[in-house]
């Protein structure tokens, strides 16, 4: 069954937070809501569960509309970032809580809770107190709590983002791993973009109150929607290169010092492409980097050079441009050296200066 959010919109005041958005996903799906403070992610986690109300628009589970429905008649659970445990309630009772007050007969309750202390191997904890418990445990106690009631829709507000960098490692792989066991459809908002590209079905990547682009997160760092998604997804971020033309099938930059880019020709785009200025975009992974001169490539000096384990990332300037690029650990780049740069046609970017929209019809250049 889908649930389809229906051009929404919410204003405080005279602040609208959310403008017109739209979305739709199906039963099973883990669907993540991300983007920078501010965004409107959060206001839409809370209108789909009720604790706040749109300004215009509706929420629909399948041909029902449920917009109107109070909290606790949609249905739907909720996992906070503070996991909002009583202090002096052991385990069990903790997660058994919403079950008692809607006076599930006890052995329901014994069955419902040991269930979902199984599937988050919490058993050895039900009779600990919360202070007794690390942050990963606590936040296995919130969502067990949520699990037992079997929502139809499970909605995780940054439930990860008060723990430390290695334990939300180890808790997106549990999530993902809870999300496949129950098979319930799950709503998760994050401003973390690598907890977005690890964790979902489909992205909705938002700013300034709109979706910029719902899609899979393949779809997302593959093709961006426009500028503001190309720079927010993908880390390091994505270089950019502006007053880009298409002049004789090449590009070329303009500016102070300009310069032809490094890619094959793209005579086969050339009607796809505006008549006017555009910004290049070419991940920091996707430039390849030689110590020595090659044909064609863009010549780079070296500013800086940082380890990160596996692979270094190299700062360098070229044409007065500072571009990112990523290498293998192995290659002995060092700060004030000459290089060269080639750029992957195939993952090359193209986004119009004035809609920001990416105008190639495919994910990057074609040779």
């Amino acid at each position: 069954m889908t649930i389809r959010v229906d051009n929404i919109s919410k204003r405080f005041g005279k602040t609208e937070v959310l403008r017109a958005v739209s979305l739709e996903f199906t039963e099973r799906e883990f669907i993540t809501l991300v983007g920078p403070s501010g965004c409107g992610k959060t206001t839409l986690l809370r209108i789909l569960s009720g604790l706040e109300t749109p300004s215009s628009g509706e929420i629909w589970h399948g041909d029902k509309p449920i917009g109107h429905l109070a909290p606790g008649a949609r249905d739907i659970a909720m996992v906070f970032q503070s996991y909002a445990l009583y202090p002096h309630m052991d385990v069990f009772h903790n997660i058994a809580y919403g079950l008692r007050v809607r006076h599930t007969p006890a052995d329901e309750i014994r069955r419902r809770v040991g269930e979902a202390a199984k599937v988050l191997e919490i058993s050895h904890l039900l009779e600990r107190k919360p202070r007794e418990l690390s942050g990963g445990q606590r936040q296995r106690v919130a969502l067990g709590r949520a699990m037992v009631r079997r929502p139809w829709l499970f909605l995780l507000d940054e439930p990860l983002s008060n723990l430390d960098a290695k334990l939300r490692v180890t808790m997106r792989s549990e999530l993902k791993r809870v999300h496949r066991a129950l098979e319930t459809t799950t709503v998760y908002v994050t401003h973390d973009q690598l907890e977005a590209m690890t964790m979902s079905d489909r992205i909705a990547v938002m700013d300034g109150g709109f979706v910029q682009q719902f899609a899979t997160p393949e779809q997302i760092y593959g093709h961006p929607a426009n500028l503001f998604v190309a720079g927010f997804i993908g880390s390091p971020p994505m270089n950019f290169i502006t007053d880009v033309a298409l002049s004789d099938g090449r590009l070329v930059a303009g500016g102070a010092q300009p310069v032809t880019l490094p890619v094959l020709r793209i005579d086969r785009f050339a009607a796809a492409l505006p008549r006017r200025a555009m910004t290049a975009g070419i991940r920091p992974q996707d430039i390849a980097l030689s110590l020595s001169p090659v044909a064609d490539a863009m010549a780079a000096e070296v500013q800086m050079v940082q380890l990160l384990g596996p692979e270094k990332l190299v700062e360098v300037t070229a044409a007065g441009r500072m571009l990112s690029v990523i290498v293998d650990a192995v290659v002995p780049v060092k700060a004030g050296e000459r290089a060269w740069l080639l750029f992957d046609p195939l993952r090359v970017h193209l986004f119009d200066a004035d809609t920001q929209r990416n105008v190639l019809p495919a994910p990057g250049l074609v040779s």
